[in-house]
């Protein structure tokens, strides 16, 4: 007998909810009663979109900890990349899961945990979400770097990517920014600097360019992920990096990227916050094998 089910058949197996932020789409399992904690091979089959669902990552919304729950976290959001590493943070994931949450509990605002920290979330819109990302880092160790380096002027370049800001929300990052977004192969260029030995955990490559003093263009090419339409801590940190090399004195600014615009607010204490849209797609049933299935248990 095929674990496939039959056309027409009631549908079976674990549910996940496809959305997207600004086309940075995810795949998303509610793992809250029924733990889960897929295999690398598992994720990567479900992000893979010839053969799963598709997604530039997999997240499983699990219970808080104790910490996160004592802190009032209702949700903890486990971030899995395509390659099947576990990650900090993403930002347009962060207001998937926010906005589902939110429904969900019907409430305009609630605390997400994730690796990077508590994410106060809260519901700025029709399907559109604020999130309070953190505070951005440029601290050569907490980046991290493997050495202590100037992190407004990294001194590393490939091609048309040279001067790099680098910086932490969560997440590694290096901005460079660039006369004109579009005139950059960055997808050919990223994997030199993403590589480095300079980032011990690899690092998420940006470029921007500086529109007016409140607006930015911005691409980012993730790790584990490569090239992406959007990416809500890279937008965060390229609006950091251009106040810290006093390219604009606006805290308020709107970052455009290939899919769409978020609005990123710098605050004095340098905490970050982002507000964008969220999409639904659909839901779905994945097909779990016989071992993935939950015995029932019978007392003697």
């Amino acid at each position: 007998m095929t674990d496939t089910p039959a056309f027409g058949a009631p549908a079976s197996g674990r549910q996940f909810i496809k959305m997207h932020g600004l086309e940075n789409h995810f795949v998303i399992v509610d793992g809250r009663a029924d733990r889960w904690r897929p295999g690398t091979d598992e994720i990567v089959h479900i992000c893979n979109p010839k053969t799963g669902v598709g997604g530039d990552q997999l997240i499983i919304v699990e219970p808080p900890t104790e910490a996160g729950f004592e802190a009032g976290a209702v949700a903890f959001m486990r971030i899995l990349n395509v390659d099947g590493r576990e990650v900090e943070a993403c930002g347009n994931a962060t207001r998937c899961v926010a906005w589902l949450l939110l429904e969900e509990i019907d409430s305009d605002e609630l605390i997400v945990e994730t690796l990077a920290g508590l994410i106060d979330c809260r519901r700025t819109g029709d399907r559109e979400v604020a999130c309070t990302m953190g505070k951005v880092s440029m601290d050569w160790q907490q980046v991290p770097l493997s050495r202590e380096a100037d992190t407004c002027h990294v001194d590393l370049d490939a091609g048309p990517l040279a001067d790099g800001v680098a910086l932490n929300i969560g997440n590694p990052h290096i901005v460079f920014f660039v006369d004109n977004v579009d005139a950059v192969d960055l997808e050919s260029h990223a994997p030199a600097i993403q590589k480095n030995e300079l980032f011990p955990d690899e690092v998420n490559v940006g470029i921007a360019t500086l529109v007016a003093d409140d607006h930015l263009r911005s691409t980012v090419y993730e790790r584990g992920a490569g090239l992406t339409t959007a990416c809500g801590s890279g937008a965060c940190v390229a609006a950091y990096a251009a106040l810290a090399r006093g390219l604009t004195d606006k805290r308020e600014i709107r970052v455009s990227m290939p899919a769409g615009d978020v609005t990123i607010a710098i605050g004095e204490d340098g905490v970050a916050t982002m507000t964008g849209p969220v999409a639904y797609s659909y839901t779905g049933y994945q097909i779990m094998t016989e071992d993935e299935k939950p015995r029932q248990k019978s007392c003697r």
